[in-house]
């Protein structure tokens, strides 16, 4: 495959380093909600906040990346393909963004700050209302659901692409 065909190094290593903090981010966040309330737990919501917000900057950066260099031609498909697996992302892409940013209102909300990686302690961007967390809660909730379904959709794409029409689309990513 030449390079035209190909991401650049750089999309590819923030790709996959966005996949796995999203997965990290995604299981840890199912993992937590169910303990009760203990250090340990205490532990485990900061670390699922340090991913949202690397998560939310690997976005950032891959955004600006794909500013800088765009992402290679498609290969031959229905024109209704085409729109799908742009629009799944940039669901992706704003689902990246939004979900990292409504956990820190969320925490806000709360009375918990965001302290990222123990050092860099976030301003709270809403007063501390308990109600108000009550909903924000069900909204990253369900914009994590929402995420999950479209990570589904795209894999199951990058899978029937790889394995049904062999147009060499996944390999535009290793």
């Amino acid at each position: 495959m030449n390079a035209q065909e190909r991401y650049s190094g750089t999309a590819i290593a923030l790709h996959w380093v966005s996949a796995l903090l999203v997965f990290c981010g995604l299981s840890l966040g199912l993992f937590m909600a169910g303990l009760e309330i203990s250090p340990a737990k205490l532990r485990l919501y900061a670390w699922h906040k340090w991913i949202g917000i690397s998560v939310f900057l690997v976005a950032a950066a891959r955004l600006a990346w794909r500013v800088r260099a765009r992402p290679p031609a498609m290969p031959p498909m229905p024109a209704w393909q085409v729109r799908a697996a742009r629009a799944v992302h940039a669901l992706l892409y704003a689902l990246m963004l939004v979900i990292p940013l409504s956990g820190w209102v969320y925490s806000s909300a709360t009375g918990v700050s965001v302290v990222y990686l123990g050092l860099v302690p976030l301003p709270d961007l809403v007063a501390t209302d308990k109600a108000l967390a009550a909903v924000l809660l069900v909204v990253h909730q369900s914009l994590n659901a929402t995420l999950a379904c479209a990570v589904l959709v795209h894999v199951a794409a990058a899978v029937k692409h790889q394995w049904v029409d062999r147009d060499g689309l996944l390999g535009r990513m290793w």
